[in-house]
């Protein structure tokens, strides 16, 4: 795994349900694309960037019928990588995503 960061990641902590579908993924001031998404958790997911951006930097994800979720990029490999939610999901928002 690459990662522009200069610590290692940290650790999950919860597990991840894993999950096919597309999302709504954009970058400050940059437009949306559609994305795939492989798993999830309350607290962030595993996403596909078509722009590759740096660890630390801020994304919305839009599900859905939802409103977009603010998170933050944790790692980057290639055209993937890991976002950690700004605020952990309600539980009821959680199982309606992966339901």
């Amino acid at each position: 795994m690459t990662s522009d960061a200069h610590d290692a990641p940290l650790p999950r902590r919860t597990d991840r349900v894993a999950l096919s579908a597309e999302v709504g993924v954009r970058r400050s001031g940059l437009h949306a694309f559609r994305v795939r998404i492989f798993d999830a958790s309350p607290e962030g997911c595993k996403i596909e960037f078509i722009e590759r951006p740096s660890v630390g930097e801020r994304v919305w994800i839009k599900f859905d019928g939802l409103e977009g979720i603010e998170a933050t990029v944790r790692w980057v490999d290639g055209h993937t990588g890991g976002v950690q939610f700004a605020r952990p999901l309600y539980e009821a928002v959680f199982r309606r995503i992966v339901g």
